[in-house]
């Protein structure tokens, strides 16, 4: 089973995002913010995290997920609310892999995530 973290201020947000990943079969964490996020992450990498671009110390999180051991080879998204091309470039310079508009729903993690969910 994939480990999948939700780095996100939103509680409704990560709620939600965590009922649709877990009826795909992730194994899902979250994390309310940047700090957590990393304690989370050198206890137990997951194979995917998502980052919320509003969370506080969102890129300084990326960067430091890639430096952890095995860091590189976490596929992390960076969520934004628009697709902001600087936003993402700065995003793509942290090293994040790819990117999730909000506000998502059933329909959008199903298609972006739906073949990660039987890699084991």
């Amino acid at each position: 089973m994939q480990r999948l973290m939700i780095a996100d201020s939103s509680d409704i947000v990560r709620t939600v995002a965590k009922r649709i990943l877990t009826e795909m079969n992730f194994l899902v964490v979250e994390a309310s913010g940047d700090r957590e996020a990393l304690m989370r992450c050198q206890a137990d990498l997951p194979n995917i995290l998502i980052v919320d671009a509003g969370l506080e110390g969102a890129l300084e999180l990326i960067a430091a997920v890639r430096a952890l051991p095995e860091g590189k080879n976490v596929r992390i998204y960076y969520c934004v609310i628009e697709a902001d091309l600087k936003k993402m470039m700065v995003g793509k310079r942290a090293g994040a892999d790819d990117f999730l508009l909000k506000p998502f729903d059933r329909k959008i993690l199903f298609s972006v995530f739906s073949n990660l969910s039987k890699v084991a």
